[in-house]
Formats: C-alpha cells, structure tokens, sequence
C-alpha cells in the first residue's frame, strides 16, 4: 500500500474485525482490517465513516486526523484510522452467513455456562455434552449438543437427560445468520449495530 506499514508494530491492530457490506449496504462477512484497506487501496471498497456515514476513499481516509485515544495503524510519519465498516464499489450478491460449529462457538452461544446446572465455569471446567448421547442416534451438532460443566456431564453419562430429570437451560439451536458476525470474530463493536440485526442473540453473546 502506498503508505509503509510495520507489521509487527501492527500486529493486534491489523487483525481486529471489520464488517464488510456489499454495495447495497448489507452486511455480508468480517475480514480483517489488513485485508478491509487492501481493498480500500484497490479501489474496490469505500470506508464508511462510522459517526457520519460518509464515504472515504484510501486517500481520503488515510488523511483523517486520528484521536489518539481510538485505534490507529502506526506508519512511518502518519496514523491511520482503523476501519470498523466497509461497503463494497461492486458486489451486490447477499451471501446469507452461517456460524461455524465448533467447541469455541458452542462456548460462545451458552456463555460458557452449564446447560443442566445454570451456572457459569472457566473452560477448563466446561465440556461438550450430546443431549441425545451418540450411542442412541445423537449427531454432532448445534441441535443436539450444549455446554455442560464436567461434573454435570459426568452425571448424565450416556444416558438422555430425561432419565434423569435433567433438562437444558434452553432447546439447543443453531445461531441465526446474523451471529456469524459476532460469534465467529469473538467481538462485535457497537458501530455495526448500524447494519447488522441487534436482537436477544447478540445481547447474549455480547454479556
């Protein structure tokens, strides 16, 4: 880029989220901001101004003036600001996002609290329990698997939870499309409140 990054500098800064939109301003995916002003500088995004909405072009945007109290990218005699939003020139698609199933999302959607016992553990206290154990039909998957403290899990052992009158906090379901924006990236900034959907799943993960 025409301006000389340090990356190691940088490190933390370069790979904090940033919500791309395509050009009817819908939200599509996250990048990371290195890759959000490699297409800034390309010409094929614009960086939206958050407090604003105006649009900013790589020149334009590099020569804002940084409050230093806010993120910034360090170069060689300039700071730029880190952009939270971009909106592509070109794509009009909507790819409709879904959240990754894994034991971190998993965590992420129970907040990291037991499913059986309601209370909240480190993860090194928590597991992965299958409502329906395996060995009755239970698949992996949003559906049939919650957070559950080890003790607890020890408990239910490979038996429904019925058995034992244990029942979950909630029915266990996969994410909705919006919550590929929060869950995937570990952190949602309150300036894509602007253009993602702020419904109970994203309070929930964001306590």
């Amino acid at each position: 880029m025409g301006q000389k990054v340090n990356d190691s500098m940088n490190l933390g800064v370069l790979t904090e989220p940033t919500l791309v939109l395509n050009k009817h301003w819908a939200p599509i995916r996250v990048c990371s901001v290195r890759r959000a002003l490699t297409l800034v500088f390309k010409n094929h995004a614009n960086v939206i101004a958050t407090e604003n909405f105006g649009l900013h072009d790589f020149s334009s945007w590099v020569s804002r003036t940084v409050n230093l109290g806010l993120p910034h990218i360090r170069t060689i005699g300039r700071r730029i600001p880190v952009p939270e939003v971009i909106v592509l020139n070109r794509y009009d698609r909507y790819i409709q996002p879904r959240v990754i199933f894994s034991r971190r999302n998993l965590f992420r959607r129970d907040r990291y609290t037991c499913q059986y016992c309601a209370k909240r553990y480190p993860s090194d206290r928590l597991s992965i329990d299958h409502v329906i154990p395996r060995s009755l039909g239970g698949g992996s998957n949003w559906t049939n698997c919650v957070v559950a403290c080890t003790r607890c899990n020890a408990r239910k052992g490979n038996r429904s939870p019925e058995k034992l009158g244990m029942k979950t906090l909630q029915p266990p379901r996969e994410p909705p499309p919006h919550m590929a924006f929060t869950l995937q990236w570990g952190e949602r900034k309150p300036s894509w409140d602007h253009f993602v959907r702020n419904t109970q799943w994203a309070k929930r993960a964001e306590d």
